[in-house]
Order: structure tokens, then C-alpha cells, then sequence
């Protein structure tokens, strides 16, 4: 017997022949439309979407309004480069951003299209400000694809290849309280951890040399791992007693992810140059760099930009984006979201010990899956076991984590709750099937 092909089927395979392999594919869903939390695939079959285009529709897929504004936009003009004409919405976009992201007396900003882009303009505007070369990042931290970014990138599968890599580039360990906290409460731990970031100063890199220090104070990639408050508070003052930039990137934890604009807010540690993208835009690509004033203005002209640095149509985009998370209270519901989902988690963590940890900010929240109850056993077959059994079930779900043992939850924050707790039972009933 034959059996015919679905059209899902037929595109996949398209895409084998003619996409190179090095494009990575996390889930095998197809998409003919999408609408709030829902993706329909070619084949007219609905999945809940928990990936979000990888933290990237927080506010769902195509809202009204946004629609609306692209529309608007694109009858106006398309593209005149903002290094050649300048146009408004680039202008209103960074004032709303220093207004909800203010950083310090007066904030400047500057506008890319992704958020390797933002990160590389970071790492150069702080260069410029400190004229100091080195740079310090974490293990587990992914900052991007292309080459600073890619050296501030902690995970060698991201990398292979790909040498050599940007000189002056630093890593030490992430302060992962569940990976490396042993038997130390949360206070000794960021004790030690702090200890280790000022040897750093004397066994790896001269203070005086150090431009910046780069971390996700919710890695993204690394697993959904929250950097301790008060080793954060730390940070800040170990880059204040060095004149070091503290560059946050919240490029996977920003608009309203963790219920605030920026998970800095939730700590209450001020930055000195912040990095979005992702949900900033819906969809479109746009990212910012954000910075106090006298930072900002320290690159020299034509030494930071490109020739799609804020395309107007993303301008107005993102403009959208941030008035209907505005008018929905949009960083409310992360908080309502992140309750549900972190209450289910724990409820199962309580019952299958392969559960060794559920972590996250908001609606930021994921679990880490072991063997034997060890964080240094990573348990990658179960997790990919689980994966592929919601896809199955029409629901896309991403993976995170050096060894991909970390589901992470990133649905749109405006999905239902009936839909919600539908996609909780479904990543359920294949946690416990497969343990």
C-alpha cells in the first residue's frame, strides 16, 4: 500500500534538497498561518505553539494592531537607510525605549535588525568608551552567530569550524546555583562565585584591559539559568570599582518575558549598555542597543550602524509591539503565566526525579532533566524522547541547555489559559510516559 504524502511531508523535503544542513531544525512543524498561540500547518492541522518562534512573539503571532501599522508603514516607504535620510520612526522608537529602559539621567540609543548585530555594536561601543580591549563572558552564555558574538558564545556545537575567534575574549563559570552550589546555601555560594570573578583579575586577564563584562541575567540558550540577585549586585560594583562596562543582554528575556521590560528591572541592577531583539519586533527583524548617553556617544561617527539599522517598517513594528503590550498589560500576564507553568512543573518535579530543577523569572520558567537526581548527569535521551513525543501531539517545544536536557517554555503570553493548560498536559502526559 502507498500512502500519499502530506503537503507538511513534501515541504520538509523541499527544504532538505535546497536549505544547507548547517540551518539547524528543532521541531518539524510547518506553518501556512499562525494566530495568537496557534500555528496552523499546511495540512490544516493546529499545534500550540511553546517555542514562539524562540522567544520571539510574546505579544502572539500577528496581532491586529501590528498588522495594522506594517501595513500602514509599508504604503509610505520601505527603505531609505536612516545613515542617509532620516525618518521619524526610528526617532519615536528610541524615545520610547530610553522611557520604558531608561538608562541613568539620559539614555541614547541606536537601532539594528538582529541581536547578534546588537551585541557586536555593544562590544564596540565599549571599546570606544573604555579604550580597553578585553571583554568578559560566561560559561553557557549565547550572545549570537556571528564572529565577536560567536566568541562571547559558550557552547562548541554553535562553533565548529568556525575559528579562529575574536582575540581578548574572557569566560569564567556562570554563578549556576543548581549546577555548582554543592552543599552552600545561595549566600556562600555567591560569596565563592564572587571570589572567582576577582581572581579573574589576577590569573586571566588584567582588569585594567577589561572593556566590558557581558552576561544574560536569564541565560537563554544556557538553559533558563537566573543569575543570583546579589551576584548580580556584585557585578555591578566589581565594574564600578574597575571602570568596566556591565553589558546586560536581554535579547531572549526582554519585553516582558520575566514580567518587566527588561529582567534587569526585576533585579534592580541599572547597566551601562543593554542589548534587545527578539519579541522587541514580533517577528520582524529589529534590535536595540540601549546606553547611558556619554557611552553611547563615545563610538565615533560611521564606526557603529549599517545600511538596515532600523528599517522602518520594523520601526513601526516594534512601536506596535510595545503599545499593545502596553494597552493588553502584557508584562501582568507573564507573571500570571509563569505562575501556571512553574505550579505544574513543581508539581511533577515532587513526583519523577528526573525533574532535578524548575528555574526561571516570570514566564521565563524551565526544567532540567537528570538521571540519579545529579546536576553533572544530564539527561539529553529523555529530554529529546519528550521533544519529539509533543510534536507528535501537536505541540512545538524547544529544548535548551549544553546538553539540550532543559525544556524551556516560551509560548506567546497571550495564549489562553484553556490553551495553556491543554499544552502542559500534553509535555505531561510525555514526561511521565517516558520516566
Amino acid at each position: 500500500m502507498i500512502t500519499q504524502k502530506t503537503q507538511s511531508q513534501e515541504i520538509l523535503e523541499r527544504r532538505k534538497n535546497i536549505v544547507a544542513n548547517g540551518v539547524g531544525i528543532f521541531n518539524t512543524a510547518t506553518a501556512k498561518k499562525a494566530k495568537g498561540a496557534i500555528i496552523t500547518d499546511v495540512d490544516g492541522e493546529e499545534h500550540i505553539d511553546f517555542a514562539g518562534g524562540i522567544g520571539v512573539v510574546n505579544a502572539g503571532h500577528c496581532p491586529e494592531p501590528l498588522v495594522e501599522a506594517i501595513r500602514e508603514q509599508a504604503g509610505k516607504y520601505l527603505h531609505t537607510s536612516f545613515n542617509v535620510v532620516t525618518y521619524e520612526p526610528y526617532i519615536e522608537l528610541c524615545e520610547v525605549m530610553a522611557d520604558i529602559l531608561p538608562h541613568g539621567e539620559k539614555t541614547k540609543a541606536m537601532l539594528v535588525s538582529t541581536g547578534a548585530e546588537a551585541v557586536e555594536n555593544a562590544i564596540k561601543i565599549a571599546r570606544q568608551a573604555t579604550k580597553r580591549p578585553a571583554v568578559l563572558c560566561f560559561t553557557e552564555a549565547f550572545h549570537g552567530r556571528t564572529m565577536m558574538a560567536m566568541s562571547l558564545t559558550s557552547k562548541i556545537s554553535y562553533k565548529y569550524g568556525s575559528g579562529p575567534f575574536s582575540p581578548e575574549v574572557y569566560r569564567i563559570p556562570f554563578p549556576n546555583f543548581y549546577k555548582y552550589s554543592g552543599t552552600q546555601d545561595m549566600d556562600d555560594f555567591v560569596k565563592t562565585e564572587l571570589n572567582r570573578l576577582r581572581d579573574s583579575a589576577y590569573s586571566m586577564v588584567d582588569v585594567k584591559s577589561v572593556a566590558a563584562i557581558i552576561i544574560e541575567p536569564i541565560q537563554g540558550e544556557g538553559g533558563f539559568n537566573p543569575v543570583p540577585k546579589k551576584y548580580l549586585e556584585g557585578l555591578r560594583e566589581f565594574c564600578d570599582e574597575h571602570g568596566i562596562m556591565l553589558i546586560i543582554d536581554e535579547i531572549q528575556s526582554g519585553f516582558c518575558r520575566t514580567g518587566h521590560w527588561a529582567s534587569w528591572q526585576y533585579y534592580n541592577v541599572q547597566p551601562d549598555i543593554s542589548t534587545y531583539a527578539k519579541s522587541m519586533g514580533s517577528g520582524l527583524p529589529i534590535a536595540a542597543i540601549l546606553g547611558r548617553a556619554e557611552i553611547m556617544d563615545a563610538a565615533a561617527p560611521g564606526t557603529i550602524g549599517g545600511t538596515y539599522i532600523g528599517s522602518p517598517v520594523c520601526c513601526a513594528a516594534a512601536l506596535a509591539t510595545i503599545q499593545y503590550m502596553k494597552d493588553i498589560n502584557l508584562n501582568e500576564r507573564a507573571i500570571d503565566v509563569g505562575k501556571i507553568v512553574r505550579d505544574r512543573l513543581e508539581k511533577m518535579q515532587k513526583e519523577i526525579p528526573e525533574i532535578g530543577d524548575v528555574r526561571g523569572i516570570g514566564a521565563m520558567i524551565a526544567m532540567e532533566l537528570v538521571e540519579d537526581n545529579d546536576p553533572g548527569k544530564p539527561h539529553t535521551e529523555l529530554c529529546d524522547k519528550i521533544v519529539k513525543g509533543c510534536a507528535a501531539d501537536k505541540l512545538i517545544l524547544l529544548s535548551a541547555g549544553t546538553f539540550k536536557n532543559v525544556i524551556r517554555i516560551l509560548s506567546p503570553l497571550v495564549i489562553t489559559d484553556e490553551q495553556l493548560h491543554k499544552g502542559l498536559d500534553i509535555l505531561e502526559k510525555h514526561v511521565r510516559k517516558n520516566t
